[in-house]
């Protein structure tokens, strides 16, 4: 009686699955507030004592001082600011249109078979050539200006929209549409209640992938032609061998990339709230 009594209490004491599910929740939510910062000590006072020790020449690598000088004069010297306006420019008018093209044509790809079977060797073949090959040809034909910019880091965000829309789209249970065929439907509203709720978590990993081969895109346009972007003040300071402002750059392009990407991030968690990737 009183072993089974005392089982009780224990068992009562026991927190809820529940409960504990949040904990451990909230401690991986936590951890990488703590590690990634720790990780980046590491890294930043690794490269501090090899530059320091081992007497390399500044013009092969700087030290994190001297970056860290030249990226706080970029952030308030207005030439910096609006280099990174046009990057910014053709990053996000690139991605726009690879968005509006990819969604579209996937869309239709995914709901009309015979689309798919005309365009699909197509866009495959595109897809294999080397996009950086086609730069110098995107030059020609629109100019040194942003243009070219904006269709090359359209063209490399285009491939992962398209395809992981035609995944989301034709990822529907089929018997979910025929329960909306039965209930006299129409496609625009099977579209909008099924077709597009079930292929968003889809479309949102094709815009994490896209967002990223946008700004690549953008910065190599930038790199073999016009005179605007973070691209092109990159090559200027390789040219001039001044290697402490090129850190600063890269530094302050990679930083503009995971704003952007964790911006797509903060879109998953708008639109999808109840999807596993967001509520895990």
């Amino acid at each position: 009686m009183t072993d089974a009594s005392t089982t009780d209490a224990g068992l009562s004491q026991t927190p809820p699955a529940s409960v504990l599910a949040r904990k451990r929740g909230l401690r991986e939510g936590l951890l990488p507030w703590v590690t990634t910062p720790l990780l980046l000590l590491v890294l930043v006072g690794g490269w501090h004592l090899y530059v320091r020790n081992s007497g390399i020449s500044p013009f092969i690598l700087p030290a994190p001082g001297d970056v860290w000088t030249e990226w706080r004069y970029l952030m308030v010297n207005p030439r910096g600011w609006n280099h990174t306006y046009w990057t910014l420019y053709a990053t996000l008018a690139g991605f726009f249109w690879a968005i509006v093209i990819g969604v579209g044509l996937g869309v239709m790809i995914a709901r009309i078979r015979w689309l798919e079977l005309t365009l699909n060797p197509f866009i495959v073949a595109t897809q294999v050539i080397p996009k950086v090959a086609l730069v110098p040809l995107f030059v020609v034909w629109f100019g040194f200006g942003v243009t070219s910019k904006v269709i090359v880091a359209a063209v490399l965000a285009f491939f992962p929209i398209l395809t992981n829309t035609v995944l989301g789209v034709k990822s529907i249970d089929e018997g979910h549409r025929d329960v909306m065929t039965s209930l006299n439907a129409t496609r625009w509203q099977i579209f909008r209640r099924l077709e597009l709720p079930s292929a968003l978590p889809y479309i949102i990993t094709g815009l994490e992938v896209g967002i990223v081969l946008a700004i690549i895109g953008a910065i190599v346009g930038e790199y073999l032609g016009g005179n605007l972007g973070l691209g092109r003040m990159l090559i200027e300071r390789m040219n001039a061998f001044e290697m402490d402002e090129m850190f600063a750059i890269l530094i302050h392009m990679s930083m503009l990339g995971f704003l952007l990407y964790f911006s797509i991030g903060v879109l998953r968690r708008l639109l999808i709230p109840w999807h596993g990737s967001v509520r895990h």
